[in-house]
């Protein structure tokens, strides 16, 4: 059984005098482990497919279940409880508390999922090269640790599916390039399927599968020889 399953998947948004579909029929299948890139110019429907899958936002028509199930849509609380139980998301900016350690970002994302674990917080930032850092301050380490923080706290309640928007959108090629190392390492180690949203063609070979998007509408899926 596949993780993900949507087919006819359709996301319009009604304007003042057009109609813009920025998603016109998806069909997409995604199996447990896969790590998927999604690639495409701007508004191509990338980050408008990942809303979707995230339940952040409800697709206009079309069927998407995960594990067997339908995901609920136009119910903000059944939708939050099933990001919640499900989905972790790893943003281009790392939204970490400033005020924290680098160990109690993780902490507080533990305490607001209800097992706060120190000894799970500290085995996650060594997973991702930061066991030396979990008492440094966000703004005493570099932009690359600061993301490798931010995938520790997006692994910090056992996602499922773990979501990326633009994640190295703001590092150089060469901190880009050890965070996904990193990423990889941690979806393969923890079990996690990967879809991640950029505009990088270099981050493909990070991938199991390519799937590239036009004016809302899948033109390739290509599986990547790693």
């Amino acid at each position: 059984m596949a993780l993900i399953e949507i087919s006819g998947m359709k996301r319009h948004y009604v304007m003042t005098s057009e109609t813009v579909k920025a998603l016109d029929g998806i069909d997409l299948h995604i199996q447990k482990g896969e790590r998927i890139i999604l690639l495409g110019p701007s508004g191509s429907g990338k980050t408008t497919l990942l809303n979707c899958v995230a339940a952040l936002d409800n697709p206009t028509e079309g069927n998407y279940s995960f594990e067997g199930a339908a995901v609920p849509r136009g119910h903000a609380e059944k939708m939050t409880t099933f990001r919640r139980e499900n989905i972790g998301y790893v943003f281009q900016f790392f939204n970490l508390l400033q005020d924290l350690t680098v160990l109690e970002n993780i902490l507080l994302i533990q305490e607001l999922s209800g097992a706060r674990d120190t000894k799970r917080a500290v085995e996650l930032l060594s997973l991702v090269g930061l066991e030396a850092e979990i008492d440094r301050f966000p703004a005493e380490i570099s932009g690359g640790q600061q993301q490798r923080v931010a995938i520790a706290r997006s692994l910090a309640k056992s996602p499922k599916l773990l979501l990326g928007d633009e994640l190295t959108g703001n590092l150089d090629s060469a901190t880009s390039s050890k965070v996904m190392e990193v990423l990889v390492k941690a979806c393969e180690t923890e079990g996690i399927t990967l879809i991640m949203v950029t505009h990088d063609e270099s981050l493909a070979k990070y991938a199991t599968r390519v799937v590239r998007l036009d004016s809302g509408k899948i033109i390739s899926d290509e599986k990547v020889s790693n």
